[in-house]
């Protein structure tokens, strides 16, 4: 049986041939007692990158994010965040459940950003006895809900200037950190350079089978290690999957950061080809408010987000049908999201699955049973 065209998210990749390989003959030690190699020098190539101190590896990125608000803040204390972001759409409600802080969140704007001015009224009045003390500021980077747009270094250095003059630290959720570098051509220590701890996810575009990095001061990470082993994600002889990470960060042709440019590409192909198709529409929501058609323009790295005008689930179980899997996102939309193993022609594929799956499903507000061919645009 042909495998299907998973679009459903960039955590679907399966590891290289070189990660197979390099994971197969790692030199392990025990990571709890420090002494894995393989972890260590996953850990020291990460920070070095981003121009940090230090780095740990997690097994997740909700763990790297989790482990960074328990270092970074008190019970009790405030975080400031989106309200469309992973942190707090996404992750369980562990910055409540575990860390024992609250979060202020302010809207998104279609690029992803806060709006600066937005960031400096959040913040609380610490002489108040009847408000919780803002600790944190988070911000995302790829921003996913907004269609995955990259932030820039300005923009992070702008937020980080403001969480300074509060004397609280800035993290950075950048679990695409490096479809942002990639999309924006930004040195990643510039792009790292502001925030006082970011995370990054290994498992998702740079195709590693499990694991995120964060990086910071060597004080933080100490204390995000000592997080870590709380919520019993001290894994002994990790550099089995500390290895793939290795060939993800590595210079050279076995690396898998400057691939993601083909995932960007074959976003924008694959949004090209869906704007294309009458009953695909914009997505609504922060991703692209304004209704009509879709607008590639938009497509920046490895998210399309759009919407049908037809049974949302109808038409992806006519996907699914097709051989092609997308998922449900917020507002009403689907998301199709490109990685390694997806090929143009994978693209193109889609394209067409797409166009018959819209035959096949009923028209939103149309007759029961009744179907729509659409025409092709010129």
């Amino acid at each position: 049986m042909q495998r299907p065209i998973d679009l459903r998210s960039d955590t679907v990749t399966h590891p290289t041939p070189a990660m197979r390989r390099a994971m197969a003959e790692a030199e392990l030690g025990d990571d709890v007692f420090g002494d894995d190699p393989t972890v260590n020098a996953l850990e020291e190539r990460a920070a070095a990158l981003l121009g940090k101190e230090a780095g740990l590896f997690v097994s997740s990125g909700t763990q790297g994010n989790l482990v960074a608000l328990m270092a970074h803040l008190a019970r009790g204390q405030e975080a400031i965040a989106a309200f469309e972001s992973h942190t707090v759409m996404d992750e369980a409600a562990g910055h409540a459940v575990v860390v024992g802080a609250s979060v202020r969140t302010l809207q998104s704007s279609p690029d992803g950003t806060m709006r600066l001015d937005e960031i400096e009224a959040a913040f609380r009045d610490p002489s108040d006895p009847h408000e919780p003390i803002t600790g944190l500021v988070t911000i995302e980077n790829t921003h996913a809900h907004s269609g995955g747009r990259p932030l820039t270094a300005a923009y992070t250095r702008a937020v980080a200037d403001i969480a300074r003059a509060h004397a609280v630290p800035l993290h950075v959720d950048g679990a695409r950190f490096w479809n942002a570098v990639v999309a924006l051509g930004a040195d990643p220590r510039d792009l790292a350079g502001p925030a006082d701890s970011v995370t990054f996810c290994l498992s998702k575009g740079l195709a590693c089978p499990v694991g995120s990095v964060v990086v910071g001061t060597r004080d933080f990470i100490w204390r995000a290690r000592r997080a870590r082993k709380l919520l019993g994600g001290g894994m002994r002889q990790a550099g089995i999957l500390a290895a793939a990470g290795l060939v993800a960060l590595s210079d050279g042709p076995d690396g898998t950061i400057g691939r993601l440019a083909d995932d960007h590409a074959n976003a924008r192909r694959l949004a090209e080809g869906l704007a294309d198709l009458d009953g695909v529409e914009s997505p609504g929501g922060i991703v692209q408010p304004a209704p009509g058609r879709l607008d590639p323009d938009r497509i920046t790295t490895d998210f399309v987000v759009f919407r049908v005008a037809r049974d949302r689930a109808a038409f992806l179980a006519a996907l699914e049908a097709r051989g092609v899997l997308m998922v449900p996102y917020p507002h009403g939309a689907i998301r199709a999201v490109t990685h390694y193993g997806v090929e143009p022609h994978d693209v193109d594929a889609t394209i067409a699955a797409v166009r018959a799956a819209l035959a096949d499903t009923v028209v939103v507000g149309a007759p029961t049973g009744t179907a729509h061919r659409p025409a092709r645009r010129a």
